[in-house]
């Protein structure tokens, strides 16, 4: 969702975008750098934003607990995607909001794992 996305990137309602909990955001991005030469994009001092080749994601500021990875699709049509997921049994959990570079919303799956769609 950072502003440095590729078009090339975008699948429709496909995995595209990462978010992870981290108690250090500036040693997050060191590590992530060095290891994986990532190229991050900061939205204050809470968030920043990663660009990989194949995936993009994020990083906020909180406590890691396992099993705290957002998981986050694209949607070329967030409406009509919404309305899929709940036909399909899903549960909105945020409605969709706006934010710098598009909008998104989070839902539960019948297991109760919590993801997110985001658009244009």
């Amino acid at each position: 969702m950072a502003d440095t996305h590729s078009e090339s990137k975008l699948k429709h309602e496909q995995v595209q975008y990462l978010e992870f909990l981290s108690k250090d955001i500036s040693r997050a991005k060191a590590f992530y750098t060095k290891s994986f030469g990532w190229k991050f994009t900061d939205y204050g001092p809470d968030y920043t934003a990663f660009e990989g080749e194949y995936v993009d994601g994020g990083f906020t500021t909180g406590k890691p607990v396992k099993g705290t990875v957002l998981v986050i699709l694209y949607s070329n049509n967030i409406e009509a995607t919404q309305q899929k997921i709940v036909a399909a049994g899903g549960t909105i959990v945020k409605d969709i909001f706006s934010f710098p570079g598009g909008k998104r919303f989070h839902f539960t799956d019948p297991d109760g794992y919590e993801l997110a769609v985001w658009s244009l």
